[in-house]
């Protein structure tokens, strides 16, 4: 079964061309893949196949179906799972730095999606055959909470949590140099860096509204650790929002400075928090998981201010 997206067409994008359209919201593919989706007559709104050159009306639904690459399915694999919670409906577990959430050019075995299979085997088939269950993600080097539907009903539920922004998410992120205010909002516009269409960034053109919440945690010698909230979940949004304000992640390789620190592979980020309604119970629910030991380790070798 092919993942299929669907985009609601806002008042601001409203005359856009189709392709243009889809590609400041489907953040994960390139435009030349999206016309190449929408050449394929994959693109439809009530059955009624799109022409890349269609412009866009507020209130427009486009289905968008993004076929898995031929022969490739996800194998289950005897991985071990950080497992916070878990019964019929979904589960929630705690990825480690490192770990790839689910198979992608590169990346077909060792992710978390290969791990669940063996675990539990019935996912949700919403996502496709390489992303069952999937309904968000974080990336690679970034530790923490994560959660997997395991049939379509909870998928559902949860992912239109997301889009409602109702689910708490609140992450560690330690960064370069002293953040001046005890706390701050980063409402700035997310999409691909026109420049290197492997990055994002704060643009104001084919983007997508960004809004994070930080506050101080604590302070140290040439950095600082805070605690952010997301309120969207734009593609690498923490790391573009505080690369954007003059403070990159430490440890970031894509948008913090070339130096590496701390011997760290990647990203000094941590999924710590999350809330959710039970999508079958309406209960709330809310999980903490602490740094990472590697993490801590870097922590308390800092000098306090």
């Amino acid at each position: 079964m092919a993942p299929v997206n669907y985009y609601q067409v806002r008042e601001a994008d409203t005359g856009k061309r189709l392709d243009v359209f889809l590609a400041g919201e489907a953040e994960d593919y390139t435009r030349s893949h999206i016309q190449r989706l929408v050449g394929a007559e994959l693109a439809t709104i009530n059955g009624v196949i799109l022409r890349a050159s269609y412009k866009v009306k507020q209130g427009d639904l486009i289905r968008l179906e993004i076929p898995e690459p031929a022969g490739v399915e996800a194998r289950a694999e005897n991985i071990p799972l950080d497992i916070y919670y878990e019964d019929n409906d979904l589960i929630v577990i705690n990825k480690p730095r490192g770990m790839v959430v689910h198979p992608a050019a590169g990346n077909y075995s060792g992710t978390v999606v290969n791990a669940l299979l063996y675990h539990c085997r019935d996912l949700s088939g919403i996502n496709g055959v390489l992303r069952p269950g999937i309904v968000h993600r974080l990336d690679k080097d970034t530790s923490g909470l994560l959660m997997v539907a395991k049939n379509d009903a909870a998928h559902v539920s949860l992912a239109g949590q997301l889009k409602e922004r109702s689910i708490v998410r609140i992450y560690l992120a330690l960064v370069h140099g002293k953040v001046k205010e005890a706390s701050g909002v980063i409402d700035a516009p997310i999409g691909r860096d026109p420049k290197n269409r492997q990055k994002m960034a704060v643009v104001h053109k084919n983007s997508r509204p960004a809004v994070t919440n930080y506050q101080v945690q604590s302070r140290y010698t040439g950095y600082t650790c805070l605690r952010l909230k997301l309120e969207t979940g734009r593609t690498h949004q923490i790391r573009v929002h505080l690369a954007f304000i003059g403070h990159p992640v430490a440890g970031d390789p894509k948008y913090g400075p070339a130096k590496p620190h701390f011997n760290l592979a990647g990203q000094f980020l941590h999924a710590a928090v999350i809330g959710f309604k039970h999508p079958r119970t309406g209960a709330y629910l809310e999980f903490t998981a602490p740094l990472p030991g590697e993490l801590e380790a870097i922590l308390s070798g800092l000098t306090p201010e």
